[in-house]
């Protein structure tokens, strides 16, 4: 499953590039967190990388994963590489392998204040940072 998904993400990383992908999961789901939040999520997704040894932008496109991606393609969400925020999230995409995951709590998982996710029910967060909660799962 593993090899079909980076497959699938190599094939619309054709479209646009793998830190391209990177970047606009960092901006649909953070934007509004400033540079700390926006590096929260970024190495959120390193460390799930690691875990599940796929690509960064393989996690993101993952199915149901990251929500900004849920029916979207890339072009849907290009728009958001115009924005001002654009160059912090596109200097982490690049530099995830430089990022203090243990800021984290090495966690692998988060979801914004306002949500209640099966998944966190009976879980602590490892840190809280702006509107997002972090939680280690594996």
């Amino acid at each position: 499953m593993k090899t079909l998904i980076s497959i699938v993400a190599v094939m619309i990383a054709s479209v646009a590039s793998a830190s391209d992908i990177v970047s606009m999961t960092i901006l649909a789901e953070a934007r509004g967190e400033g540079p700390d939040g926006m590096a929260a999520v970024a190495a959120c997704i390193q460390q799930r990388s690691l875990n599940r040894s796929m690509t960064p932008e393989a996690v993101c496109l993952e199915r149901k994963q990251f929500s900004c991606w849920n029916g979207k393609r890339p072009a849907d969400l290009e728009h958001l590489l115009k924005l001002p925020q654009a160059k912090t999230a596109n200097w982490l995409s690049k530099n995830l392998h430089k990022l203090n995951r243990a800021k984290i709590g090495y966690a692998d998982h988060y979801h914004a204040d306002y949500v209640k996710p099966y998944w966190a029910t009976g879980r602590t967060p490892t840190i809280t940072i702006g509107k997002h909660l972090f939680y280690k799962l594996k």
